[in-house]
């Protein structure tokens, strides 16, 4: 996905259908899009024993391959910093995790029930 506003806007609308899942499954959402110098959490959530950091990745469909495939190892060293300035600033005793969300949207934001495939302990 490009870098327009369009793409911001579906990847706040994918980010959104997680944070539903999420809250159905009785997590609690604690930040959205936080942003710290080190980069950038979509979702935090917890549910009592996890507090997850949620990498939300929106594709129309996977023919260039699954959504979480572009989590990189370079990608993953980010979160895993941004969650270290997270703690910092929001001690926690729950045990971390980094988990993936993909989300297959293939009209976008009409799609009316997209495909989230959710990947706990994802790295």
């Amino acid at each position: 996905m490009s870098g327009g506003t369009g793409a911001r806007v579906l990847g706040q609308w994918g980010e959104e259908r997680v944070a539903e899942k999420l809250r159905r499954e009785g997590w609690s959402i604690t930040a959205r899009n936080y942003r710290c110098r080190m980069g950038e959490l979509d979702i935090v959530a917890e549910n009592g024993t996890f507090l997850a950091f949620v990498e939300v990745k929106l594709r129309k469909d996977s023919r260039f391959g699954s959504a979480c495939e572009s989590v990189t190892p370079s990608k993953q060293r980010k979160l895993r910093a941004a969650a270290q300035c997270y703690l910092l600033s929001c001690p926690s005793k729950l045990q971390p995790r980094f988990d993936v969300a993909e989300v297959y949207a293939p009209q976008g934001v009409r799609t009316e029930t997209p495909d989230i495939y959710y990947i706990e302990n994802a790295f």
